[in-house]
């Protein structure tokens, strides 16, 4: 029955469409293969990495959890969960596909900041790399925000190599977080 009445709705909404405005609604969008390469992620995910905040500290061993699912056929949600400095840290991650862009495109958000990050981003020609680049503020606390990169590395369909860096004021990257994500389910 509810199928029945959302049809009805739909095609109700399609002429009112075409009677309104004197033309056909506009197709339904159809997910492109840049938006199947997304489905890598979804999944269940144990993570390890490290993680250098400057050169005279030592590096973070970080453990945690990712959990990775689809929203639609566009958009994947990957929650990432473990810990920073000895608190609990919980982040949001978005990617999709922007067609009309011809880039990835996506945010994250995090229980440790305020800062939303933008990403956009493209997939290398082994179609096995994901590269997306975003500004975010720099480690140094100086207020200003530097360019940055998170890197998703399939070297399997089992696991992830991970790997996070910013433009130094040199003109070079640094890696500032590395490692892997290996699927649990």
């Amino acid at each position: 029955m509810k199928t029945l009445l959302l049809t009805a709705l739909i095609l109700s909404l399609n002429c009112y469409h075409e009677a309104a405005f004197g033309q056909a609604a506009p197709a339904v969008p159809k997910p492109t293969q840049e938006h199947h390469w997304l489905q890598k992620f979804i999944g269940e995910w144990t993570t390890e990495s490290k993680a250098t905040m400057g050169p005279d500290q030592p590096p973070m061993q970080c453990r945690g959890t990712l959990t990775s699912r689809k929203l639609g056929e566009f958009w994947v949600l990957n929650e990432m969960k473990g810990e920073w400095s000895g608190e609990p840290m919980t982040g949001m991650q978005t990617i999709g596909y922007d067609e009309a862009r011809k880039k990835y495109v996506g945010t994250w958000v995090d229980s440790m900041t305020a800062f939303m990050w933008h990403y956009e981003g493209n997939v290398d020609p082994s179609g096995k790399m994901l590269t997306l680049d975003a500004d975010g503020p720099n480690f140094t606390g100086d207020g200003k925000l530097t360019k940055f990169q998170d890197i998703y590395e399939f070297k399997s369909a089992d696991e992830i190599l991970m790997t996070s860096r910013m433009l130094g004021a040199d003109g070079k990257w640094v890696t500032f977080m590395s490692g892997t994500a290996k699927r649990v389910n």
